[in-house]
């Protein structure tokens, strides 16, 4: 639609003004820094940092009724700038102008029910966020496309020339990362760091494919994390890992979208998340935070963060249910089919603890909890999930064995409906879905195939039949009738198929 389609009354805001005063926060220290330079933690202390929009108020000027209007309106405009996160352009990145931002087609992901057979055996009413069906198959484009919108404009205002965008990665931030800068170059070129053989095949051909520089190394995602954060503190490189407070602030979109999928009633609504370097469930917190404090939302709802026993530093934290007592340490990761969230010590940890704290405090109760799940519930209900019509990764896997838990655990009870997050698209993390059917898990994993869960292919040559097709051999029309024919009859045979009654 065209501009002068639209209400009157909405036409002044469906393209977003250039304004705002973005500045990198400190966690600990609370001091503040100019966002015209690349940082990722605060000089003085060392901190984490969050971005912070020092005009935010200035969002009251509309109602909450207003801005729902604005963003659902926005969305029927053909410019591609506002088509993905950018929607939300006057929270997500408001100082941004439209023609540096990078559109690849993330965002927007369909929120998809369960099916009755799956909620049934639930027994809630619940639904998927597809996040694998962004443009690199998972949620990571959501921050990406935020990092590298950000860079593209430094680079166009001159703030800085040629950049190396670097990054660790258990796969789907490398992947990712790689497609965006891959989008800008010749001016950004990327090189990322992997686990080495801790990362499946199919996400280490993503960033192969999209032309980066891929070092592998010994060890697990928090050695290679360490590297890149000596990388950035001592050379001129663009950090893309969550710790990028940019990152943090595009993956936000993500609580915009499901408030905006469900007419923005949050009443009774629990979102699952699953943890990993603690980006997203940070990210999802402080997104819900701003559209409340505007009254586009005007309920908080439940948070729910999941972790594998196999990795679970932020389960643990929270576990000494007395704040004040409470002392974060890093763990030792054990292997996990979540991948992704196979992570020991997140560099979002104290974003976490910032913005649960603040979450509680604006909803007046506890809104938050965390449960852990075992490797075998997450292979198990993956694969149910599947079976179901879905399309969910592990980390799918996890947040509906997560949801299980905190049924059984009473933290989902009444008529609470349940948003599970599902960060990538099942394809990435085929091999062990391969392994649970072959029962080809090590040790390490703790898992047991299910035989009712077990599914692999039946190769199909009747006794009887003499010639079978080859490649580049042709059969002769009377061989082919009888292969057609006796391999019908046994396909049927073991389908337990009744013939059709002749007229």
């Amino acid at each position: 639609m065209k501009l002068e389609d639209f209400p009157k009354e909405i036409q002044p805001y469906l393209l977003p003004k250039i304004e705002g005063d973005i500045v990198y926060r400190c966690l600990k220290c609370h001091e503040e820094f100019d966002v015209e330079r690349l940082l990722y933690t605060c000089p003085g202390c060392g901190s984490v940092l969050l971005l912070e929009d020092k005009t935010f108020e200035r969002l009251g000027k509309l109602s909450g009724d207003a801005w729902r209007k604005v963003f659902d309106y926005r969305k029927m405009l053909n410019i591609p700038a506002l088509k993905g996160i950018y929607l939300y352009h006057d929270v997500v990145g408001p100082t941004l102008p439209l023609d540096s931002i990078v559109y690849l087609g993330e965002g927007n992901t369909p929120v998809v029910e369960a099916n009755a057979t799956l909620q049934k055996k639930i027994g809630r009413r619940f639904y998927f966020k597809n996040d694998g069906q962004n443009p690199s198959a998972s949620f990571k484009d959501r921050g990406m496309a935020s990092a590298l919108s950000y860079i593209n404009h430094l680079i166009r205002t001159g703030a800085v020339s040629e950049i190396l965008a670097v990054c660790a990665s258990t796969g789907d931030t490398s992947a990712s990362a790689a497609l965006y800068a891959s989008y800008l170059q010749p001016r950004i070129k990327s090189a990322v760091l992997l686990p080495h053989k801790k990362v499946t095949p199919q996400q280490l051909a993503q960033p192969l494919g999209s032309g980066a520089m891929v070092f592998e190394l010994p060890g697990v995602f928090d050695d290679c994390m360490k590297v890149v954060e000596a990388l950035s503190e001592d050379y001129n490189v663009a950090l893309l890992n969550s710790k990028n407070a940019w990152r943090i602030l595009g993956q936000e979109s993500y609580s915009y979208e499901i408030a905006q999928q469900f007419d923005y009633n949050m009443d009774n609504k629990t979102v699952v998340v699953p943890i990993g370097n603690a980006g997203n469930i940070t990210a999802i917190i402080s997104g819900f935070l701003k559209f409340f404090k505007t009254g586009i939302i005007n309920t908080l709802p439940k948070i729910i963060g999941v972790q594998s026993v196999h990795a679970d530093p932020v389960y643990r934290y929270y576990l000494e249910p007395e704040p004040e007592k409470r002392v974060f340490k890093p763990i030792t990761v054990r292997p996990s089919v979540a991948q992704a969230a196979m992570i020991g010590n997140p560099v979002s940890m104290p974003r976490v603890i910032d913005l649960v704290e603040k979450y509680n405090e604006r909803g007046k109760e506890q809104k938050v909890f965390f449960v852990e799940v075992t490797e075998q519930s997450i292979m198990d209900w993956q694969l149910r999930a599947n079976r179901n019509g879905h399309i969910v990764c592990t980390q799918g896997g996890e947040t509906l064995a997560g949801l299980v838990e905190a049924i059984n655990s009473g933290l989902v009870e009444g008529d609470e409906e349940v948003i599970l997050d599902s960060t990538a698209h099942s394809l990435k993390f085929s091999g062990f879905q391969e392994m649970y059917f072959e029962d080809m898990f090590p040790e390490a994993f703790e898992i047991r195939p299910k035989r009712e869960l077990q599914n692999i292919p039946r190769f199909v040559r009747p006794d009887a039949l003499k010639e079978a097709p080859e490649l580049g051999k042709q059969l002769a029309p009377e061989q082919f009738e009888e292969f057609v024919r006796l391999t019908t009859e046994e396909i049927a045979s073991i389908l337990t198929l009744k013939k059709k009654k002749k007229a």
